[in-house]
């Protein structure tokens, strides 16, 4: 018989990082999970993303024992990490500060395709083209579709 859901903890953990110590803890503590279990458990399964930002979604069920799936890091956070910058800009509309070719968008779609809602990659690209927009970085060259 399957367990009972009693809810889900969404966190954003950077990889091979988790400590108890907010935000962690406060979340997990609240539905009655033991900390250090899920600590050790994603460390261990992200042991080879060492400091990337990854979103894990807890599920929790009603004899306090739970599961996590370690999605893909942020499309923002890969636009940072390809334009080697520390964060976006202010005004996005006014300060462009920095760019992508649509080679490195449609890199940064495919990986992110399992997480987003889009059946196409073409799809994808648009929805990372949209992120980069909105954080003040071009798009250099012609779009491919």
């Amino acid at each position: 018989m399957a367990k009972e859901i009693t809810g889900y903890v969404k966190l954003q953990v950077k990889g091979g990082q988790a400590n108890p110590a907010p935000p962690i803890g406060p979340a997990l503590g609240s539905k009655g999970l033991n900390i250090m279990d899920f600590c050790k458990q994603f460390n261990a399964r992200t042991q080879d993303k060492m400091g990337k930002v990854l979103p894990v979604v807890i599920t929790v069920y009603a004899d306090k024992s739970f599961d996590f799936i370690i999605k893909t890091p942020p499309v923002a956070t890969q636009l940072l990490e390809v334009t080697k910058l520390q964060k976006g800009s202010a005004e996005p509309n006014r300060k462009k500060v920095g760019s992508v070719s649509w080679d490195q968008v449609r890199q940064i779609a495919q990986d992110k395709m399992p997480d987003l809602n889009c059946f196409t990659v073409e799809s994808a690209m648009k929805l990372v083209a949209g992120t980069a927009r909105s954080m003040g970085i071009t798009v250099t060259g012609d779009a491919p579709f």
